[in-house]
């Protein structure tokens, strides 16, 4: 039997390129610190875990990038395809029967809540990971999935799990713990405070 999937979002670790909204806050250099800090230590323990599949999908297409600085050699890497934010995970998402895409902003992922989540694919339609801004941070699909499941989502706002999870109306959808991604100064003074107690 195949193993699941699991769809690393990763965008090419480059100056002025990553975490813009971040940058604003706490400057360039030290946003490119973070993000590189933090795929690193999120998709390195996913991708080693031999429950599943990893592959990581990779934007802008084409970026000359050494991945293995963030993944283990070997782990499949892939272009985002072109479209919206919907558009892309779909077409991600479409590439296993059972298969979950994570974000790479996210400091407190583990293997863990990968595996919850496909443990809640077992007897859900879909999962969602939600993020304490309205977003989510993971989204797993089983194959019963809606022919257009981001349909109408207002992305980067307080509104996007409630739009998605509209989408998904009759069928049965599982929520793991909520977790903090990090977009603005605000966001990772949070984190750093949780983590300090």
């Amino acid at each position: 039997m195949n193993r699941p999937m699991v769809i690393i979002f990763a965008r090419a670790p480059r100056l002025g390129a990553v975490k813009r909204r971040l940058a604003r806050g706490i400057g360039d250099r030290a946003a490119l610190r973070f993000y590189g800090a933090t795929l690193a230590a999120t998709a390195r323990p996913i991708a080693c875990d031999r429950r599943w599949q990893t592959v990581i999908a990779t934007t802008p297409r084409g970026a000359r990038t050494d991945w293995a600085r963030f993944v283990p050699r070997g782990t499949q890497q892939i272009d985002q395809p072109r479209g919206d934010l919907g558009t892309r995970m779909l077409a991600c998402l479409r590439r296993a029967p059972r298969a979950v895409l994570v974000g790479s902003d996210i400091p407190d992922l583990r293997p863990a809540d990968i595996a919850a989540a496909f443990r809640a694919l077992g007897r859900a339609d879909a999962v969602f990971g939600p993020a304490t801004d309205g977003g989510y941070w993971l989204v797993g699909l089983g194959p019963r999935r809606p022919a257009r499941p981001f349909a109408r989502v207002r992305w980067s706002s307080e509104d996007a799990l409630a739009d998605t999870l509209a989408n998904f109306a009759g069928r049965r959808v599982a929520l793991l713990r909520v977790l903090q991604d990090v977009d603005t100064a605000a966001d990772l003074e949070r984190v750093e405070k949780l983590r300090s107690k």
